[in-house]
């Protein structure tokens, strides 16, 4: 009897989920004492060992049956610290592995290597209050519980990132941010910051080297010492176990969603009529736009401060709110399941099409185009449970008067070189274009005395450009494994680093996105990692913030060969280490981690170059 087309795989959403479920499930195992007393000789004995897997947010980075630990407080992250050094061993913090860059690990890292992730979320979770405007907490603690316990004292913050499982720790790490700037007429609360929130520290404790007692130790850093600058945004090149955070009173926002204005419209150049983004920004201060590939109406939300609730809006008591945003809807679920399963990538104008529709129909039935409730209700919108792919991203400081031109001059080409794809049969982004808008890392607004704005923040203000006073986010988000993705993605990229070159802007990266393309491969371009992002953030912010961290740590124990890469401690991707006598050689960083996340899938179904160095690879 002939199979027919009844034994075709069927997609359904209940199944991409388990699919979605899968790449991102962390075994731990418990340890076999004798195996790690072998591997492990002299480990803390009050530390639990165990075998874990690493997985990114998306799948593209994966390793297997690494050490893990879950220390249960600072002192005891000292005491793994210092083993690790003794033994010639490296350390990495793990929260949520919410992230796509090598930051953590490497592809590529091999069970056997002399890694052990430190598992920040079962311990360093603590809450508590200094004052009515200082909230110390741990580093393992979810945005979501932190947010939760500041909405319960009435206190909250401006922005946040929308996913609420992200730990503070790895949030911090790498500048998280919301979406705000101040709409016309609006003065920042205190307490608050329309920048990232690395920016709202008062002090942080992190594990560093101390020369006089020899070993690493727990220390506290107040926002005005020049160290601190290096830590409030370290990359994963530093261990920080809990921070005091500036917070202010908590307001109620309304957040409204469109999906009626053109992307022509809502993107038009500068001085035009109609809806354009900056029109909203100057009325709420705070917007996203999620434009779905091979459409023309985003997905337009606006957020504003509202102490009472508008007539028309659903009050919301818990965050996630958009259930077809969070769960896969079966329709997408069907359709990523044949382009990843049966290489139908030409479907992803479908794709773009039926994401847009459940976006505009689920926002309807649903009952949630107009929200209100306190703040954290309307800022956490997104779960695990959502589409995972892969994401670029990148920073446009500019000022605020020409975010619509970054906006138009960016969708443009981006509009163009989709086309010109399309024309020749290929289709290298079936995901959407993200869009928000935040202000920067202004270190006033901290309220400290002395106080420094992070130094490798992507928000971190230029003394030269004291006009730039705002950041455009753009992040272009693809399924993993999709054909050309690498290279049209390159194309974005050399056109933001050509375009926004430090004349009226500057394009900076996002740290946890991917950045550095080369034509068949992410993080991998060595003039970018080399020299232009250095650029971008400033030569002497550079240097300064390389030179802190090494003199915190100076046996580099956090690291990997990725940070080495990029802080230009191994060219070739070869480090040899030398650490309380030990000598461990590090393995090729492997820089093409779309693979691993595709073949998952399918197993389960002098300053910024200049134009003339950026040249667009167009056909």
């Amino acid at each position: 009897m002939s199979n027919g087309p009844s034994q075709q795989p069927h997609w359904t959403r209940r199944g991409f989920l388990l699919t979605a479920a899968a790449l991102a499930a962390v075994p731990g195992l418990p340890a076999d004492p004798a195996a790690a007393a072998a591997e492990l000789p002299d480990f803390p004995a009050d530390v639990a060992l165990y075998r874990s897997a690493y997985r990114n947010w998306v799948g593209e980075i994966t390793a297997d049956g690494l050490w893990a630990c879950a220390p249960e407080g600072p002192r005891q992250v000292a005491d793994v610290v210092n083993w690790a050094w003794r033994h010639g061993w490296r350390v990495r913090a793990r929260g949520a592995s919410h992230g796509w860059s090598p930051l953590t690990v490497t592809e590529g890292t091999p069970s056997g290597a002399p890694v052990l992730l430190v598992d920040t979320t079962p311990h360093l979770t603590g809450l508590t209050l200094d004052s009515p405007t200082a909230a110390r907490a741990g580093t393992g603690v979810t945005m979501e519980a932190l947010l939760t316990f500041l909405e319960e004292h009435g206190l909250g913050v401006t922005a946040a990132p929308a996913p609420g499982v992200l730990t503070l720790g790895g949030a911090l790490a790498i500048d998280a941010h919301g979406t705000a700037v101040p709409a016309r007429g609006e003065r920042r609360r205190p307490g608050h910051t329309y920048g990232s929130l690395s920016n709202l520290i008062l002090s942080l404790t992190a594990v560093v080297w101390d020369s006089g007692a020899g070993a690493y130790v727990v220390r506290t850093f107040r926002r005005d010492e020049a160290d601190c600058a290096a830590l409030l945004t370290h990359l994963g090149r530093s261990l920080v176990t809990e921070v005091v955070l500036r917070v202010g009173s908590n307001t109620d926002l309304r957040c409204v969603s469109r999906t009626d204005i053109p992307a022509g419209e809502l993107f038009a150049a500068p001085g035009s009529d109609g809806r354009t983004f900056s029109r909203f920004l100057d009325q709420a201060g705070r917007v996203e736009a999620i434009w779905f590939a091979f459409t023309e109406h985003p997905w337009l939300k606006v957020w504003s401060v509202s102490p009472t609730r508008p007539l028309t809006s659903r009050r919301v008591t818990r965050p996630y709110n958009y259930p077809f945003s969070d769960n896969i809807p079966t329709p997408v679920a069907q359709l990523v399941g044949r382009m990843t399963s049966e290489a139908a990538w030409y479907l992803a104008p479908v794709l773009g099409t039926a994401q847009y529709d459940a976006a505009a129909l689920g926002l309807v039935t649903t009952l949630s185009a107009d929200l209100w409730g306190p703040s954290k209700n309307t800022l956490l919108y997104l779960k695990p449970s959502t589409l995972r792919v892969h994401a670029d991203g990148y920073a446009v400081l500019t000022s605020r008067e020409q975010v619509q031109r970054v906006l138009s001059e960016f969708a443009a080409f981006y509009r163009e070189r989709l086309a010109a794809y399309a024309a020749r049969g290929s289709f290298p982004v079936n995901g959407s274009v993200e869009i928000r808008v935040t202000g920067l890392d202004e270190p006033g607004d901290a309220g400290v005395a002395g106080a420094r704005p992070p130094l490798l923040s992507a928000l971190r203000p230029r003394a030269d450009h004291p006009e730039w006073d705002t950041a455009v986010w753009l992040d272009v988000l693809t399924l993993p494994g999709t054909p050309d993705a690498e290279a049209f993605l390159r194309e974005i990229e050399r056109f933001l680093l050509r375009t926004f070159d430090g004349g009226f802007a500057l394009t900076r990266v996002e740290w946890s996105k991917g950045w550095a393309y080369t034509d068949d491969g992410v993080w991998s371009d060595q003039e970018v990692l080399g020299s232009v992002v250095p650029a971008a953030v400033g030569p002497a912010e550079w240097a300064e913030a390389d030179a802190a961290l090494n003199r915190l740590d100076p046996h580099r124990v956090y690291g990997n060969t990725f940070l080495d890469r990029l802080f230009g401690q191994g060219a070739t991707g070869e480090v040899r280490l030398h650490r309380g006598g030990a000598a461990v050689h590090q393995g090729v960083d492997r820089t093409r981690p779309h693979s691993a996340a595709a073949t998952a899938m399918r197993a389960t179904a002098p300053a910024i170059a200049k134009a003339s160095r950026y040249p667009c690879r167009c056909p």
